[in-house]
């Protein structure tokens, strides 16, 4: 237990680090659409959209198999 907590507060302070050096604003242009957001915030939503995105394609493959 002692040791998931470490490496919990060892990615945290990590996360933490990330954040701070990616304080830069960045414009984001898509098709139409045009906004600024800091670079973390950014990586933090594409991240998180290819987690989503990897979560429903296993979902749906593990469905598939399960009806085969």
């Amino acid at each position: 237990m002692q040791f998931k907590k470490i490496i919990g507060l060892i990615l945290a302070v990590v996360a933490l680090l990330f954040i701070v050096q990616n304080l830069a604003i960045v414009e984001i242009q898509f098709l139409f659409w045009s906004f600024s957001l800091p670079r973390a915030l950014f990586l933090l939503m594409i991240l998180a959209i290819g987690m989503l995105m990897g979560w429903l394609l296993h979902s749906y493959l593990a469905h598939r198999h399960a009806q085969e």
